[in-house]
């Protein structure tokens, strides 16, 4: 995150990033997917963001 952004919840300022074990997919039928990649709080938990590594392979 930023420069000394504070959690919601706690007001903790340090931050990591991880990602989900299951990419997200265009569709159903889709072999390409990307991973989440989740923002969260290292005191409590709380996810600050959710983004997508490559949201290109969503256009159409």
């Amino acid at each position: 995150m930023g420069n000394q952004e504070k959690c919601v919840k706690c007001g903790h300022t340090e931050f990591a990033e991880g990602t989900d074990y299951m990419p997200i997919k265009p569709s159903k039928m889709s072999f390409n997917g990307s991973n989440k990649i989740y923002t969260f709080c290292l005191k409590c938990g709380e996810v600050c963001s959710i983004r997508i590594e490559n949201p290109t392979i969503f256009k159409k």
